[in-house]
């Protein structure tokens, strides 16, 4: 399975509690089922990213993004070797801050559709698929050549509003697994 049937089945079979997730994720879907190449950064339309909301606690790793000039969360571009979005969402997780051993619920908890000029030069569109991710206790991050800062914040004080509504879904999430002890590795 590739990762854009695996986009199919993953929002298929996703249930978010917000209507207006529950509205992007159908817009997604109608996307998927569009265009064969969503999943390729080469379509100029638009295209599937993933994201990780790395999460230590109650701290989170975010990067100063290059383009955009904000904090977020970690995550880019699905690639032809990624089988799964929770796959590339890992792969960048950890690409971009140097952690081993992170883990990943493979269930998105937060979409966003946002404009864009990314790597192909021109403005686009990313419909973004994101995942909470788990860092080990007390890991290092080690900034990459993608970021002009990466930096651990505690939850209450991310410097970004924007984030909090995936900050939130990812923090709940990850205190009910590690209540049920089902925090799941991914690739």
């Amino acid at each position: 399975m590739g990762v854009h049937a695996d986009a199919m089945t993953v929002l298929g079979n996703w249930k978010p509690n917000d209507p207006h997730q529950e509205s992007l994720r159908q817009a997604y879907l109608g996307f998927l089922a569009a265009r064969e190449d969503s999943c390729d950064r080469s379509c100029a339309a638009g295209h599937i990213t993933a994201s990780a909301v790395v999460l230590d606690g109650d701290k989170v790793l975010l990067t100063l993004h290059p383009r955009v000039g904000k904090w977020l969360q970690l995550g880019g571009h699905c690639e032809p070797e990624d089988g799964t979005l929770a796959g590339a969402a890992l792969r960048e997780a950890t690409e971009e801050s140097g952690i081993d051993g992170l883990t990943i619920d493979p269930t998105p908890i937060h979409l966003e559709v946002h404009p864009i000029t990314c790597s192909l030069g021109v403005p686009t569109r990313h419909f973004d698929v994101r995942f909470a991710v788990h860092a080990p206790a007390g890991a290092r991050a080690v900034r990459s050549d993608e970021s002009d800062d990466l930096r651990w914040w505690p939850v209450s004080e991310v410097p970004n509003a924007e984030l909090m509504p995936m900050i939130d879904v990812a923090t709940s999430r990850g205190s009910h697994a590690a209540r049920n002890g089902d925090r799941a590795g991914a690739s």
